[in-house]
């Protein structure tokens, strides 16, 4: 193992480089697929005729994929049919499918957590139907639903280096290309690509149960 030569100043240079990509594709799928899992939550909670129906289809079938099939449909396949995505936005797209579908049964459930008296009291008091979700029903779910939400960031940030088969700049794939230039180098970076994946992960960790503590 040649720890010096594998922490050499332009190796690490370059891993940063791969893990600021992965950090970009990351924040990017993170906030897209928020917005759409809690936009499809909300709308298989409400039960809209037909819709409701179509979306429940569609998030099981997408949950009972691999992600690593639908980055290989996102990036191989579209082109066929004439979308052709770059790296970067193929994988994004992938993990934003995935990711969507598995944070809207998350909001789904918290939605369902909470107590029907509540919407009850709510509608009597004069609110619609969209108000009281809008803001008694949402908001108290949405506390309820931070643990399950950061744990599937987390699994989502360690998700970006399945990109590394489309060979997307990202963490992993600058630590292959250091390691194919020398055998002696692969635990060396290894370890130091697990510390790196570590400090982003734990600390998201910490923030949620920041988040969970000052909720109780």
């Amino acid at each position: 193992m040649d720890f010096a030569g594998a922490y050499a100043p332009a190796h690490l240079k370059f891993l940063l480089q791969g893990f600021l990509v992965t950090l970009e594709v990351a924040f990017i799928s993170i906030v897209l697929s928020f917005v759409f899992g809690i936009i499809i939550g909300v709308i298989r909670y409400t039960k809209i005729p037909v819709l409701s129906q179509l979306l429940a289809v569609l998030v099981e079938t997408i949950r009972n994929l691999p992600l690593l099939l639908i980055i290989f449909f996102t990036y191989f396949a579209l082109p066929e049919v004439g979308l052709k995505l770059d790296k970067m936005y193929a994988a994004i797209s992938a993990l934003v499918i995935f990711e969507s579908a598995m944070l809207s049964e998350i909001v789904r459930s918290g939605l369902q957590s909470i107590d029907k008296g509540q919407i009850e009291a709510a509608r009597s008091s004069g609110l619609t139907y969209m108000q009281t979700l809008w803001y008694i029903i949402l908001p108290q779910a949405l506390r309820r639903m931070v643990p399950p939400i950061v744990s599937q960031f987390i699994s989502l940030l360690k998700d970006t280096s399945l990109a590394i088969v489309i060979s997307l700049p990202e963490l992993m794939n600058h630590a292959q290309i250091i390691n194919g230039r020398n055998v002696n180098f692969v635990i060396p970076i290894f370890i130091l690509v697990a510390f790196m994946y570590f400090i982003v992960n734990y600390s998201l960790s910490l923030l949620s149960r920041r988040l969970e503590y000052r909720q109780r």
